[in-house]
């Protein structure tokens, strides 16, 4: 019981400190169009930012963590070996932030995620326990594990896309003829479109470790359904916000500057775009990347204004970094896990 109990200690701060790196993470993907649109300075940016990054994971409700937490099936395992798999995934997942922040490259903490904790479950355990929901889908188009994750994660920038490109095609036709003066009023107007965002990220994003920590909880016993507990919940909204305050500036330069030249109308449109897809997957279940949906919607801005300003080639880095997150991150779980071996 003593070694169940430590190593649910250990994996409960392990994922806190994912949460963390997620929120330093993403902190530059929720201010970079502020910061670069000149609506406000990086210190009042992430202060407006981090408040309402609190808020949304308190109010935001537990539907992507219910997800989160039963993509992988792990009751049929001894609780040792299964908390061991789910400390190596996140070890895997902490790692991969690290070293896409480290080169300033806007990866997907969420595909992280997945990567990692299905790595070590698919070798320790075997592919029988994780849900892949594929099944339940082609069956009765009831959407679960593995697939509601993946369809989540790849239909979100497509949708933050398009929606990008009609918003700013529309606020382009309602704005024709205006003086320049107005930027200083879609400045001020960005005041409430980035604390949306940054409540539509906490609200999202959180509620992944809310849901890694639950699951845990469940395996050592120490809850007998799966239910976020409230502690878990405000322990997961320090810890992204505290990260969001540490804030990842190497990759503002990519999302603000590297994708298209962002002005204020710009960079409005462009959080209005993202906090609208986040939060509509938060409610509906569906985690989904900010990376993937801000980055997508620039994309789509920039693409309704002028096509071949688009640094599309920054684009399609983004791109297949994305492509090799999943297993990336995977193969760093698997490694994590064999070293585990050794101790537990």
């Amino acid at each position: 019981m003593d070694t169940i109990l430590a190593l649910a200690v250990c994996t409960i701060i392990v994922v806190l400190v994912f949460d963390y790196t997620n929120g330093f993470h993403d902190a530059s993907n929720i201010v970079a169009t502020v910061i670069a649109s000149r609506a406000m300075t990086p210190i009042q940016a992430v202060i407006v930012v981090a408040i309402f990054e609190f808020l949304g994971p308190l109010l935001g409700g537990t539907a992507v963590a219910n997800t989160i937490g039963k993509f992988i099936d792990l009751s049929e395992i001894e609780a040792v070996a299964s908390m061991s798999i789910v400390l190596a995934g996140v070890v895997g997942a902490i790692t991969w932030n690290l070293v896409t922040w480290w080169f300033g490259i806007p990866s997907s903490s969420s595909h992280a995620l997945v990567g990692g904790l299905v790595g070590p479950v698919v070798v320790a355990a075997g592919p029988g326990h994780v849900v892949w929901g594929l099944g339940e889908f082609m069956q009765h188009g009831h959407l679960t594990g593995v697939t509601k994750v993946l369809l989540a994660l790849i239909l979100s920038p497509v949708i933050g896309f398009w929606a990008g490109f009609v918003i700013h095609r529309f606020a382009g036709l309602m704005l024709r003829g205006a003086r320049p003066g107005v930027n200083r009023y879609l400045r001020r107007a960005q005041i409430a479109t980035s604390a949306g965002l940054a409540f539509s990220h906490g609200a999202n994003d959180a509620q992944k470790s809310m849901g890694i920590i639950t699951m845990v909880l469940l395996i050592g016993g120490m809850i007998d359904e799966f239910v976020v507990p409230f502690w878990v919940v405000l322990a997961c909204a320090l810890a992204i916000t505290l990260g969001i305050l540490s804030g990842g500036w190497r990759i503002v330069r990519t999302v603000g500057f590297g994708i298209y030249k962002v002005r204020p109308l710009h960079a409005l449109d462009a959080q209005l775009t993202s906090g609208a897809v986040i939060f509509g997957a938060a409610l509906l279940g569906g985690p989904v990347s900010t990376t993937h949906v801000v980055s997508s919607s620039i994309m789509g801005i920039g693409a309704s204004e002028r096509p071949r300003a688009v640094r599309w080639a920054k684009a399609k880095e983004i791109v297949s970094t994305w492509l090799i997150t999943i297993p990336s991150a995977a193969v760093v779980g698997i490694a994590a896990w064999l070293v585990l071996k050794f101790f537990v």
